[in-house]
């Protein structure tokens, strides 16, 4: 009997990449989002059901859930992946922006885990796969609501993951890089609401500029579909998985280095350490 999965914020991007995956794998897949898009379902009807979700909304969770049964008898994974984020300056940033992300970010996420953790317990296990980031571990500059609610899901997760394992329900954390297919800095919250403060605009270039010269290698959103469905799979009780090159190379540094040589090195990456130089310098 085939497995089945429910995955939030199938729409575009991961969930998209993600649900189509598991699909080709051979698993039943619950294809949620705010606004239902049968597309997704095209290629793989028998495997893919799309329904109504809103992580905001408990009632709409319960009802995906609910239909999510009705239609293949059981559901023993679920990937927490509807999200979002911005790049932007902290100060400048309006509180209403701010709790917004973490309404989806992070009390979306444990509106999610309310619903699905009673049912698991009830079937007698289950898997929950929760998308984070590599800014869950390592935080960049410009990012920092979206930042802490990573950390956040990061804390929830491995505390839960304790917690959970004596009902036989299993937590992972999967962590992509930056994926070019994102828009952190182009998004209408980025581009309308928030500007860039005057006394900070030389760190924020010198950042830009660093970035376009050196961009590194990037997180592929099918490689990272791959390791969220290693994830689902994998029945250790591992709990962190780094998805693509850039986010590995910052889980050995943080996890290897001491804090110092961490924070070290992360300012010489971000252009910090030339940026202070230069100010020194003025």
């Amino acid at each position: 009997m085939s497995k089945t999965v429910l995955i939030t914020g199938c729409s575009t991007g991961l969930g998209n990449v993600t649900a189509k995956k598991f699909a080709n794998e051979g698993w039943n897949v619950v294809a949620t989002m705010r606004d239902p898009d049968e597309s997704i379902a095209i290629e793989n009807p028998e495997r893919i059901f799309v329904t109504q979700l809103d992580v905001t909304n408990p009632h709409s969770i319960e009802m995906a859930i609910e239909a999510g049964i009705a239609s293949f008898g059981q559901i023993d994974a679920v990937v927490n992946n509807a999200g979002g984020g911005f790049g932007s300056i902290f100060e400048s940033t309006p509180m209403d922006v701010i709790r917004s992300n973490f309404e989806t970010n992070v009390f979306g996420v444990i509106n999610v885990l309310k619903a699905i953790i009673p049912y698991f317990r009830k079937i007698g296990g289950g898997t929950i796969v929760n998308i984070s980031s590599s800014a869950g571990f390592a935080a960049p500059p410009f990012r920092p609501v979206y930042t802490a609610t990573k950390h956040a899901v990061e804390g929830l997760s491995e505390s839960l993951s304790y917690e959970l394992e004596s009902q036989n329900i299993s937590i992972k954390l999967v962590e992509p890089g930056f994926m070019p297919t994102t828009n952190f800095m182009t998004s209408e919250t980025a581009t309308k609401e928030i500007s860039i403060p005057p006394s900070y605009k030389s760190y924020f270039d010198t950042l830009m500029q660093t970035m376009t010269a050196s961009p590194g290698e990037f997180s592929d959103v099918n490689k990272v579909a791959e390791q969220v469905y290693y994830a689902a799979c994998d029945e250790s009780n591992r709990l962190r998985y780094p998805a693509g090159p850039d986010s590995e190379a910052l889980a050995k540094l943080r996890w290897s280095s001491s804090e110092e040589t961490y924070l070290h090195t992360v300012r010489e990456i971000m252009g910090q350490t030339a940026w202070q130089n230069s100010a020194k310098n003025k």
